[in-house]
């Protein structure tokens, strides 16, 4: 039998040839080495995924330096409580563990980017509040009834992925935190049901199934060719295949019905139709297929920027075309909110652009939710304005022009992101701020 990379990387360990390693990944493991001790004055990233740990040793704050450790895909019923000893620990990832329990001690004082997706936890601990810097919570799939009142003091904290759990009602001061971009709750019993949407199905026949052009958490997108309505003449599309399993954003089954319930605009990639008999039983959406030169806007957050997308160091930005790829999203996002969804995850690794004009499609309906009705739907509303808002400051900072021509455009910025809530505008409000900048500089929109 070939030897596995984990075998060799653990003799590497032991050996001593790993000294002074600031990464390590050593997967499927069924017990803790304790030669990663060793590594404790350089060590700052551990990778223990996808193997049959069920608890760690008491001595973890030896590690440091370590400042993420990912144990996902283990057998963890609790988290473990040395972890609340590593000074410099900020990133936790246990996800899909079978995590029941949550002591207080186990969060790291650091703690930034927490991740328990996909496991069995029904309390959460007063002392998640009381962790200043936490910016990323991630809960999606687990049986969480309520949230801690602490995190009401909870200012850093910027997104939140609530989704598939059994909440029957969101606390009022969960709207109000400063800071809050990003939210979803798809899946609870406070979600408001979707109305019924008429879908196209697509027959697997009808389909020819070309190259993968991505993948994402929830599934694979193919380039494919739609013979629409059996007819000889085939239209290029985006076939999306989901993997039906519980992702950071929460159920692929949600992601599908907003996705068709987000209806039909210029800047959104919404669903063209669902198919209806997939050879495996699979779910899947066709979408339109983006001009081949189209690309990514940012690539998502990385453990350091943590809740920030990472831009091409080189990416330039004219003003107009700053100016009109702030002006599709906003309006692809006022479209959403008119009809009572809020996308949740309005971030540029989310939208493809043509790379020099500004046309642009905001995608990935995975974290869109059902809003409220009334005020309390505005209020959410107002926070994935303070989402735009970051994006529209991301855009400013990569723009050519001199500071002064942005004046107006960094006070639109600044009152969409400004942490008292209720006074931020709505985004049709936003749109209009948008269009008499356009109009300034010779450019409209009909």
């Amino acid at each position: 039998m070939p030897v596995s990379k984990t075998t060799t990387e653990l003799e590497a360990l032991r050996r001593g040839d790993l000294a002074g390693a600031r990464r390590l990944r050593l997967p499927g493991l069924a017990e803790f080495p304790r030669e990663i001790f060793g590594l404790a004055d350089t060590l700052e990233v551990l990778d223990l995924g996808g193997g049959a740990l069920s608890d760690l040793p008491d001595e973890m704050g030896r590690l440091h330096k370590l400042r993420v450790l990912f144990c996902s895909g283990n057998r963890f019923e609790r988290l473990p409580a040395s972890l609340g000893d590593c000074a410099s620990l900020s990133q936790v990832g246990f996800r899909a563990t079978g995590l029941r329990e949550i002591p207080g001690e186990a969060l790291p004082p650091l703690l930034r980017w927490l991740i328990l997706t996909d496991n069995q936890i029904e309390r959460l601990p007063d002392a998640l509040g009381e962790r200043p810097h936490l910016q990323k919570l991630m809960l999606a799939g687990n049986r969480l009834r309520t949230l801690p009142p602490s995190l009401a003091g909870a200012d850093s904290l910027e997104l939140v992925r609530l989704s598939s759990n059994r909440i029957e009602s969101l606390p009022l001061w969960l709207a109000s935190l400063p800071r809050l971009a990003w939210i979803s709750w798809a899946g609870n019993p406070m979600e408001r049901a979707l109305a019924p949407t008429a879908a196209t199905m697509v027959h697997w026949a009808d389909l020819e199934i070309g190259d993968r052009l991505g993948e994402g958490a929830s599934g694979l997108v193919h380039r494919a060719f739609w013979r629409v309505g059996g007819s000889d003449e085939a239209l290029p599309v985006a076939l999306k295949l989901f993997r039906g399993a519980m992702t950071s954003d929460g159920l692929p089954e949600r992601e599908m019905a907003t996705c068709l319930a987000a209806g039909e605009h210029a800047n959104l990639t919404a669903a063209l139709g669902r198919l209806a008999d997939h050879p495996e039983g699979a779910d899947a959406l066709l979408m339109p297929l983006a001009p081949a030169h189209w690309r990514t806007l940012a690539a998502p957050p990385s453990p350091e920027s943590c809740s920030r997308d990472v831009y091409d160091p080189g990416l330039r930005l004219s003003r107009t075309s700053a100016l009109s790829l702030a002006r599709g999203i906003a309006s692809a996002a006022a479209h959403l909110h008119a009809r009572e969804l809020m996308h949740g995850d309005l971030y540029a690794h989310n939208i493809l652009w043509d790379g020099e004009a500004g046309e642009a499609a905001l995608g990935d309906f995975g974290a869109a939710c059902v809003l409220p009705e009334g005020v309390e739907g505005d209020a959410w509303r107002r926070i994935e304005v303070r989402a735009f808002g970051l994006l529209l400051g991301e855009l400013l900072d990569r723009c050519a022009s001199e500071p002064a021509a942005l004046t107006g455009l960094r006070e639109l910025e600044w009152a969409c992101v400004q942490p008292d809530r209720a006074a931020r505008p709505l985004m049709q409000d936003v749109i209009g701020i948008l269009d008499d900048t356009m109009e300034e500089c010779g450019l409209f929109f009909s």
